[in-house]
């Protein structure tokens, strides 16, 4: 396990060795940087306003299995505007592109985490 953290002074190194005990290594960000852990702090952002926002979280477990779920939505499904609406997994197909208007086609919705999240695809065509 692994936590990383500022160099602000309620973070003293006591306590960095009560953690370190515990088989958890830490990781001080860079002086005087204070972008060094932006994208961490921009996903963190996201996780708590689409998901842990909307939850009430009762346990260790529970915890671990919602962020099971949304970690593979955002890796999987969820669309993302710098990749032209498709998720950051390669593998993944990409997002159709086309008029709705003239699509014909049915989409089906998955409801995960009691409806919190919401998943579209295209239904097969019968």
């Amino acid at each position: 396990m692994v936590l990383i953290h500022d160099r602000d002074k309620k973070f003293p190194r006591a306590f960095d060795a009560i953690l370190a005990s515990a088989d958890i290594k830490i990781i001080r960000t860079p002086r005087q940087a204070p972008n060094a852990n932006a994208h961490v702090e921009r996903w963190v952002g996201t996780l708590r306003r689409e998901c842990l926002d909307r939850l009430l979280i009762l346990g260790h477990r529970q915890l671990g299995h919602v962020l099971r779920v949304y970690v593979h939505h955002y890796n999987q499904h969820r669309p993302h505007r710098a990749l032209d609406l498709r998720p950051p997994d390669p593998d993944h197909a990409p997002a159709v592109r086309g008029d709705p208007a003239t699509s014909t086609a049915t989409v089906q919705r998955r409801d995960l985490l009691g409806g919190v999240i919401h998943e579209y695809q295209l239904a097969a065509a019968a």
